[in-house]
């Protein structure tokens, strides 16, 4: 990424996620991960053989209705990701969580974490039809106030509800966008 610039990119179904893009979403997410980012292996070092199956499952759940994979690129290489889900129940289909939201350790600062959550909010409202977003982030890393500046705002923790180490509970702080 040498002029600031990216493309994103969406993915409502599994065929259309090729091999060689579930490869680099794996490595970004060993990457940020093993970097000390909370992504969804709270317990570094992971590899891709760990990563791997669970991104199979995030794609498996791809779907317009239900599931979203947002994808940044600069120079043809992945640089960022995330996760829009929604669950399809009538009593909570009016809101979506986003999840595993990433962007590589070496381009961080440059506008992409922004970019695809404000493309994850435009996706929820103007082609899932949703009126919130919901996400969950690990306490201590300052994440939260990354999502404030965003619009997001803090509407409850679980208070040591996440055990890093003995000795290292963090909070897990629940976060809302509404309206979108």
């Amino acid at each position: 990424m040498t002029d600031g610039s990216f493309t994103l990119r969406q993915f409502t179904c599994p065929g259309d996620v090729p091999l060689r893009l579930r490869q680099a979403l794996t490595a970004c997410w060993v990457e940020v991960t093993n970097a000390g980012g909370a992504a969804g292996f709270p317990f570094p070092p992971v590899d891709a053989a760990e990563v791997a199956p669970a991104l199979d499952r995030i794609v498996g759940l791809l779907s317009p209705d239900t599931g979203r994979l947002l994808t940044a690129t600069a120079d043809g290489d992945l640089v960022g990701w995330l996760s829009l889900r929604r669950d399809p129940g009538r009593l909570i289909a009016h809101w979506g969580t986003v999840h595993h939201v990433q962007t590589r350790p070496d381009v961080r600062g440059r506008g992409i974490g922004r970019a695809l959550m404000d493309e994850a909010r435009r996706a929820a409202r103007d082609e899932m039809g949703l009126e919130q977003l919901h996400l969950a982030v690990r306490g201590g890393l300052g994440l939260e106030d990354f999502y404030d500046r965003l619009g997001w705002r803090e509407i409850g923790r679980r208070p040591g509800a996440l055990r890093l180490a003995p000795g290292d509970d963090r909070d897990e702080i629940l976060m809302l966008l509404s309206p979108l």
